[in-house]
């Protein structure tokens, strides 16, 4: 099942632009999903369980880091590359 996930991340501290740009590349590192990054957010598109397993690994990194973060995530359940 391919999915789509818009994503907002807030670290809450001072320089946050850093962490906030690691993330993204993280994902971009994924080579079986598609990222597309905007201003205020980034979609990702591409398999349920690959985006899922990828979601659980960074975050959970993001928040071993810098705890006082905060994710906004919408979850579309089909790929919508384009659409949003």
């Amino acid at each position: 099942m391919e999915i789509s996930v818009d994503i907002s991340m807030y670290p809450l501290q001072e320089g946050y632009e850093k962490p906030i740009l690691a993330f993204i590349a993280a994902l971009e590192k994924e080579t079986a999903i598609e990222v597309v990054r905007n201003e205020l957010s980034t979609q990702v598109h591409g398999e349920y369980k690959t985006i899922m397993a990828l979601l659980e690994k960074e975050v959970y990194e993001v928040f071993e880091e810098i705890p006082h973060s905060i994710f906004v995530m919408k979850f579309v359940g089909n790929n919508r590359k384009g659409i949003f």
